[in-house]
């Protein structure tokens, strides 16, 4: 029987997919890596002849998404949307589709042991390393790395995982794979290098030191806005392709990857797919995480609050689209390294990609896990602000915003559906404080989060308990206006 999406209005696999080598395992088939990752793979494997097929693993979570995924002979649509056109793919690079509860740990195990496999990428997410975003080490009191470290032959969580596969690899007298972490984190391959290494000392010094002087973990910068996948999602594909595929995704036809060019084992020439393979992507992850990223979360929370649930609608407020681009040129944009970016053209293109109404995107899941996002989009450029002396009045807005968004009650008074790691923390933090300076007091007392020096820092919680005050008081959509009038 023919499978039914090599019969869909997309682009379709041209080669021959028997061809394909299992050379990368990648942690996390969610949304973003259909969207990104593979569809750089895929190109590569259409246009320039790549073997370089994917084993898609989830540990955690998205049974469904690989079930999914192997009923359809490991073939998936992705969907670019934009206002006027929409175009699909169907993406034909996974080799292999597993998931730890259907078919064991020891599957795997064994997948990413094979002598082949060159590199281990990851898209699990900034909760899914298990490290304090503050400090970007390691914290072996989170609950699914002291599980592990309990246990570490059996081990659930991604940096468990990876370190028993390296010491199965150093056992059997293999080489050693790369790996790369895909996360939207400041020096994201320093943090996973940081949270491998360390979990490995823990587990065993020897294995540690082999890893230390034998694997590679370089960073890199992705950038592509893919909301997540909705039943109209899923609809639109259908009548854009003719075919129903619940493992279809849709995305903004914009993509970017920076990838710093230290593999142990070999990669794919991925710059013929158009990614740039640099020696340093920290000034590109923090021009990325700094402008496009924080002014997401900036527009989420206070949209949110206003009562706008798509960042596109709050393109369509003069002050919320006015406040997002001078945040970025007034605020962050003087904190960044980057050289030879026109950075006055890449805030436009931001707004502009913001107001594709195709996308959808909304802002309560940008909203999600501010925990783990608040330290490099917002607070690491309010520390460059204090040394420098410079007005930071937007991001204290932003970060007022989290605070009262996580303060679960919306301006109407419905209650708002917070996800975030460290949910107890601030809820405790909430309850156990009047509305008002002492919330903010009781946020910023979260060490995890504010570290230890900007909540003693006067200026600072003076501006963001002032923003505080006015989100109180007058409302987001107000208080935004009032915010970008100053400028």
């Amino acid at each position: 029987m023919q499978n039914k999406l090599l019969t869909a209005q997309a682009t379709l696999p041209s080669y021959d997919r028997s061809k394909l080598v299992s050379r990368i395992v990648h942690l996390g088939f969610g949304a973003f890596h259909r969207a990104h990752q593979s569809v750089y793979a895929d190109i590569l494997v259409a246009e320039h002849g790549s073997d370089w097929g994917y084993c898609e693993v989830n540990l955690i979570g998205g049974e469904q998404q690989i079930a999914d995924l192997k009923a359809q002979d490991n073939l998936y649509t992705v969907a670019e949307m934009s206002a006027d056109a929409w175009t699909a793919r169907v993406v034909g690079v996974a080799t292999r589709a597993l998931h730890v509860q259907v078919d064991g740990l020891e599957t795997v195990l064994a997948a990413m042991c094979e002598p082949q496999v060159a590199i281990v990428s990851l898209t699990i997410t900034e909760k899914g390393y298990g490290h304090s975003p503050a400090t970007g080490q390691l914290n072996p009191e989170t609950p699914f790395i002291a599980a592990d470290l309990q246990n570490p032959h059996q081990p659930k969580s991604a940096a468990g995982v990876i370190v028993e596969a390296l010491a199965r690899r150093k056992a059997a007298g293999l080489a050693p794979f790369t790996v790369m972490s895909c996360d939207n984190m400041p020096e994201n391959g320093h943090v996973t290098r940081n949270v491998i290494c360390a979990y490995a000392r823990a587990v065993n010094r020897e294995l540690a030191e082999w890893i230390e002087a034998n694997v590679t973990f370089p960073s890199t910068m992705v950038d592509r806005i893919v909301p997540a996948v909705t039943a109209d999602t899923l609809d639109k594909i259908e009548q854009l392709t003719g075919v129903r595929d619940p493992a279809g995704v849709a995305c903004e036809p914009f993509r970017q990857w920076v990838i710093e060019d230290n593999f142990v084992a070999g990669r794919p020439q991925w710059e013929k797919a158009g990614a740039e393979l640099v020696a340093d992507v920290v000034p590109f992850e923090e021009m990325k995480l700094r402008m496009l990223n924080g002014s997401h979360s900036f527009l989420a929370y206070l949209g949110y609050l206003a009562g706008y649930q798509h960042i596109n609608e709050c393109m369509e407020d003069d002050n919320y689209r006015r406040a997002a681009h001078t945040l970025m040129l007034a605020e962050q944009a003087p904190t960044l390294k980057v050289k030879g970016v026109d950075l006055a053209h890449y805030a436009d293109l931001l707004i502009a990609r913001y107001s594709n109404t195709a996308l959808r995107h909304r802002t309560w899941q940008i909203a999600m896990d501010g925990s783990q996002k608040l330290p490099q989009r917002m607070l690491d450029s309010v520390r460059w602000h204090r040394v420098h002396n410079s007005e930071f009045d937007l991001l204290a807005l932003g970060i007022a915003g989290w605070m009262r968004y996580v303060g679960g009650v919306d301006e109407q008074g419905q209650p708002i559906e917070v996800s975030d790691p460290l949910l107890a923390v601030i809820q405790q933090a909430v309850n156990g404080s009047e509305q008002g300076p002492a919330r903010v007091k009781a946020l910023l007392g979260i060490e995890a989060i504010f570290g230890c020096e900007l909540p003693q820092d006067a200026t600072f919680v003076d501006k963001v308990t002032s923003a505080y005050q006015a989100l109180l008081t007058a409302g987001a959509k107000a208080t935004v206006g009032q915010y970008i009038a100053k400028y």
